[in-house]
């Protein structure tokens, strides 16, 4: 599987519902091509921070579903806030990791997380569930399952670098318009949530 195939996995298990806060670089880059919407947060420039900012949103609004999209490099720059999102227990929390043991965004430099298991850092962390995937079907099948049971989830793919992908265009919204259009979004849901 690679970063395209991930990613269309990905959105076709996420549910509409779902808010997404993604990555900078190819992530974010790539899920603008596949399917850019209100609810997705492209974090342009901010390595690392994906997870946090998840689960700021997740505390703040616990009846909201949040995915987290970033890859390896991202993760291991904050591996200190996968206790505490586990130690928080988003029960609707999502942390999906694409790792293809590289920061592929900037020349794909190797990582380290080739020499440990990301999954395994998920389950001593403390998460509900954390899930290894190798193949689309199954990575799609892990997201599915984390949306419907009581997280935090994470799943972690093993995603193969491939040259011979084609570079997906920059995000073409401005920082300003992505943070309004979320924001507005979400205040949307959580004001349809509160009438409920």
């Amino acid at each position: 599987m690679n970063r395209e195939e991930a990613i269309s996995a990905v959105l076709g298990a996420v549910p509409n519902s779902a808010f997404l806060v993604t990555t900078t670089g190819l992530i974010s880059r790539e899920v603008f091509a596949q399917r850019d919407r209100d609810r997705n947060l492209y974090l342009l420039g901010s390595m690392g921070l994906a997870s946090s900012i998840g689960l700021g949103l997740a505390l703040l609004r616990p009846s909201t579903h949040v995915v987290v999209l970033e890859g390896d490099g991202s993760a291991l720059m904050s591996l200190g806030v996968l206790p505490s999102i586990a130690a928080e227990r988003p029960r609707r929390f999502t942390h999906v990791i694409l790792d293809n043991e590289a920061y592929e965004s900037t020349g794909s430099q190797p990582s380290i997380s080739g020499r440990f298991d990301l999954s395994a850092v998920g389950t001593t962390a403390g998460y509900a569930s954390s899930l290894a995937a190798t193949d689309a079907d199954s990575f799609a099948d892990a997201i599915r399952e984390a949306s419907s049971q009581t997280g935090p989830f994470l799943v972690v793919a093993k995603v193969a670098l491939d040259p011979s992908l084609r570079t997906p265009p920059r995000v073409s919204l401005s920082p300003v318009a992505i943070r309004d259009r979320f924001r507005q979004a979400f205040s949307n849901a959580s004001a349809d949530a509160s009438v409920k």
